[in-house]
Order: C-alpha cells, then sequence, then structure tokens
C-alpha cells in the first residue's frame, strides 16, 4: 500500500509502466492537471489492459482494441479446452473404467467448471481473500473452463476488474484531493492570532 494514497502500489511512477508489443508506454500521465508528476494516486493497472481502463484510450493499443483482443482470446482458449477436455473424455471411454467412473469425472469437471465461473465472476467485483484463493487453488486449476468462460463473458462490458478498480481509484482521488485542498500554503508563514 502507498502512504501517499493509500492504494496498493503497483507502479513505479505516475506513468503506467506498461508497455505494447513494440515495448512503447501505452497509459498517460495521471492525476491533477498542474500537478507535480508522480502527485496523487496512481491507478493499478489490470492484466493485459494496464491503465487504459482509467480514460479508455483510444488507438490500436488501447482500451477498446485490448477489450476485444481479451474476449476472442479468452474464448478461443475457452473452446480449445474444451476440444481437449472431450479427447480426455474419449480417452475415458476407451479405457473402459466404468459408467460410474465416467459419470464421476464428468460431475466433477462440470461442478469445478461452476464454481470457477462463479469465483472468478465474483473476484472481478470485489477482493478476493487471499487464504480462501490458495485454497482454491486446485478447484480452480480443474474448473479452469469456467474461468475462461467468466472472463470473456466479462469483456464483453468492460475490462476484467474494471469497477473494482475504477472504484478504488475514484476514491482514493477524492480522499487526496480533500487532503491536498485542507494543506495548501506553508504552515510556517501562516499568522498566529494573538
Amino acid at each position: 500500500m502507498s502512504d501517499e494514497n493509500g492504494t496498493p502500489d503497483t507502479s513505479a511512477g505516475s506513468r503506467d509502466t506498461s508497455t505494447g508489443a513494440a515495448g512503447t508506454p501505452t497509459g498517460t500521465p495521471t492525476g491533477r492537471p498542474g500537478s507535480p508528476a508522480g502527485a496523487g494516486p496512481r491507478p493499478e493497472p489490470l492484466r493485459f489492459f494496464g491503465t487504459t481502463w482509467v480514460d479508455h484510450a483510444p488507438g490500436l493499443r488501447g482500451y477498446a482494441a485490448r477489450r476485444i483482443a481479451a474476449a476472442v482470446g479468452s474464448l478461443a482458449a475457452a473452446t480449445v479446452s474444451c476440444l481437449v477436455l472431450r479427447f480426455a473424455y474419449e480417452g475415458i471411454a476407451i479405457a473402459d473404467l466404468g459408467s460410474f467412473v465416467t459419470l464421476l469425472v464428468v460431475v466433477m469437471f462440470a461442478v469445478c467448471t461452476a464454481l470457477a465461473f462463479r469465483h472468478t465472476w465474483g473476484s472481478f467485483t470485489k477482493r478476493p481473500d487471499p487464504d480462501r484463493q490458495a485454497s482454491l487453488r486446485g478447484l480452480l486449476a480443474v474448473g479452469f473452463v469456467g474461468s475462461l468462460l467468466a472472463y470473456f463473458f466479462r469483456t464483453l462490458t468492460e475490462a476484467p476488474g474494471e469497477r473494482l478498480h475504477r472504484g478504488e481509484y475514484d476514491t482514493a482521488r477524492e480522499q487526496y484531493e480533500r487532503r491536498s485542498t485542507r494543506r495548501t500554503g506553508n504552515p510556517s508563514k501562516k499568522r498566529r492570532r494573538g
């Protein structure tokens, strides 16, 4: 956490340090106009989006292009994953392990996928508990298709996690504005009433 603004300190400066494919910076300076560089809260970058979610940066490497790429990529990954799971199911059927084992495997993947979808979808609106996240790591690995689908459906409306990060960033900016307007001027030069 940054002492200056009370938000997680993930970037080194007021600019987005994430770079595009060619190594060029993708973000823009943040903070108040006229404020010195580094003053004020800094937005937390999102995976695959950097800080383009703050002002919905236009361009080839901007917010809209990244949302389209993330949606297409997550849907393609989910499709390929389903094909791999189908091959695994056919392998179990060929091995002739019995209908009970086959049913057990199918139910396990279905339940884990549903739980992974729900957990991933919920993590876009509130920060998950780290201990619970660690305990669910195996379940999320088995239900990875659910996580991919949750990511795909969220990218249809916004960058995954944008609402959560925007709320935290706006709150941090409001608090910073209140603190900075209360502390204007040099307190040692103020006249004492006497």
